[in-house]
């Protein structure tokens, strides 16, 4: 028995020495940190979910013995991806409707939805992504056709940016709606006295208010949708802008369950109901879920002229656009949302929006800051209008993607001069240092590689124009990755626990086949993702 002994002890140190300190090493990767300092590192180890060390392979692995290694193959690595703008849940809604997006003509549109019909053969039809500045006739359509295809059944088509809709008469019946009405900030349009089924920015509430709820079914299955395909290019958290608050328990439970992995960063829509909620409950955070901001909305898209305008259209005259809401409801908000402590980030296109939105923001800020209130898209903003972003703190919350798709049509919007002022996306940037990058999907495609090109390049995936759209307004690579990471992550007061890959943080992280900071300008929406993980556990594999 004495001679066992020392073998035994062998065994039992040799065990100990085989004990895991860790969960996961990630090594052979050229690791983009995203840290103060813009450094790189070719490993990282994982625990419990978070980062717990970043530097050289070899000296991490004699430190760490992990129970998983993965070698990337001396691909990249970037801090997962974070859209600063989207309409999530909607995006998932969409993916179960039909799909207009790219559609070429009016009689397109309606060749897909009848064969939509055919297979979903009862209840609303919605539809989803067209736009008419993509058609021969750049016009908006008329009901006439869709009365005769579905004279009982009620059809409601959004625009691309979601603040315009044609619906048949069958839905216009369900929502009252009349020749010769009005609603404020928005229009019903009509010809001749009759209606055409268009409906512009609050008009089209009329109608989608008497669309029955989705069920609870249906709702996971949206979100879940969603999620899946954002894996797949590499986001890790979305913001959600403009939910009611009846979605904080739904999204809640679902991440509860661990089937919604999705960070998100919720906005509450502008309605007295979600103010109530979130003032009596305070800020609700998770580390998957953050409720604190609100949603306004400033007023409509530039593409179909809901956009408010300090000078009339260039392409109709005497038109400046709208408000959707009076001066007074933003001041009234904006000065609630700021006594209870709350983000507000107000959505705000035209040069006349921006001005009145900013003059308000800084009127309740009073001065340097730390509120992180946001301006959504800061489309179009008046020169003279630019220094309110930096004397009051405001971000510019922006989507690259919007340049690149409106600039064929938006100088024929504004006129040559007043497109200068638009889409500036660097002097913004520079008011504040730091910018939030988004794509506000469904308006535009949720992959951030093109996010990253528009930023960058600023040209369109065909390769247009030659010399790209107003360069001077051009982001860096290093401040594009910035703004689709860190500053996303501190547009929503959580860079201490995302957007780098740092020690303490979430190990939520991406894996490209190739590398966004040194490949040609023009593979960067080419590039793809191999793997996504969240809190080092991999949830999407390219096959």
């Amino acid at each position: 028995m004495k001679k066992l002994w020392p073998l035994l002890l062998v065994l039992v140190a040799a065990c100990k020495q085989k004990e895991y300190n860790a969960d996961t090493l990630v090594k052979n990767a050229l690791i983009y940190t995203v840290d103060s300092n813009f450094s790189t590192a070719n490993a990282f180890v994982v625990s419990n979910g978070k980062i717990i060390s970043v530097g050289d392979a070899d000296t991490l692995e004699k430190k760490y013995l992990a129970k998983e290694v993965i070698d990337a193959g001396g691909k990249p690595v970037y801090p997962g991806f974070i859209d600063a703008h989207t309409h999530f849940f909607e995006y998932g809604l969409g993916l179960q409707q039909v799909n207009l997006v790219g559609s070429k003509s009016w009689q397109a549109i309606l060749d897909t939805v009848k064969t939509f019909a055919a297979k979903s053969t009862e209840g609303w039809i919605i539809g989803n992504g067209w736009d008419q500045n993509i058609w021969a006739v750049k016009q908006f359509p008329n009901k006439a056709k869709l009365d005769s295809l579905f004279p009982v059944r009620p059809v409601i088509l959004s625009r691309i940016d979601g603040h315009a809709a044609i619906a048949n008469q069958a839905a216009l019946n369900i929502a009252g709606i009349k020749p010769g009405q009005t609603i404020t900030g928005g229009q019903i349009e009509t010809v001749g006295g009759k209606l055409t089924g268009i409906l512009v920015d609050n008009a089209v509430g009329i109608v989608t208010r008497k669309i029955p709820e989705p069920t609870e079914q249906l709702v996971q299955t949206a979100l879940l949708d969603a999620q899946r395909n954002c894996f797949a290019v590499g986001l890790t958290t979305v913001d959600d802008c403009g939910l009611p608050y009846t979605m904080v328990s739904t999204i809640a439970a679902l991440q509860h369950k661990g089937d919604l992995k999705m960070r998100m960063y919720l906005m509450l829509a502008d309605k007295e109901e979600n103010y109530e909620y979130l003032f009596k409950r305070g800020a609700y955070k998770t580390p998957g879920l953050n409720v604190r901001a609100f949603k306004v909305y400033g007023d409509g898209a530039l593409g179909s002229r809901g956009a408010c305008l300090l000078k009339p259209y260039s392409d109709k005259a005497n038109w400046n656009g709208f408000l959707l809401s009076s001066k007074a409801h933003f001041e009234e908000v904006a000065k609630k949302i700021a006594e209870h402590g709350f983000q507000m980030c107000t959505h705000a296109i035209g040069d006349s929006t921006n001005r009145a939105i900013l003059k308000i923001y800084a009127d309740v800020l009073k001065g340097k800051n730390d509120k992180r209130w946001r301006i959504e898209h800061a489309q179009i903003v008046s020169p003279e209008d630019v220094k309110y972003f930096g004397n009051f703190n405001i971000i510019p919350s922006v989507q690259p993607t919007h340049a690149t798709s409106d600039m064929a049509w938006a100088g024929t919007r504004l006129g040559a001069q007043r497109l200068k002022s638009a889409y500036a996306y660097k002097g913004l940037m520079k008011q504040n240092g730091w910018i939030p990058l988004g794509t506000d999907f469904p308006v535009e495609n949720i992959n951030p590689m093109y996010t990253f090109y528009a930023a960058v390049v600023r040209k369109d995936l065909k390769g247009l124009p030659e010399g790209g759209f107003q360069m001077e307004n051009a982001l860096s690579r290093t401040e594009a990755l910035k703004g689709m990471t860190i500053w996303a992550a501190k547009a929503n007061f959580e860079e201490s626990e995302k957007g780098s890959i740092e020690v303490g943080k979430y190990a939520d992280f991406v894996i490209l086949d190739n590398d966004i900071m040194k490949v040609d300008g023009s593979q960067l929406p080419n590039v793809k993702v191999i793997k996504t993980y969240i809190n080092g556990v991999k949830v999407y594999e390219k096959k």
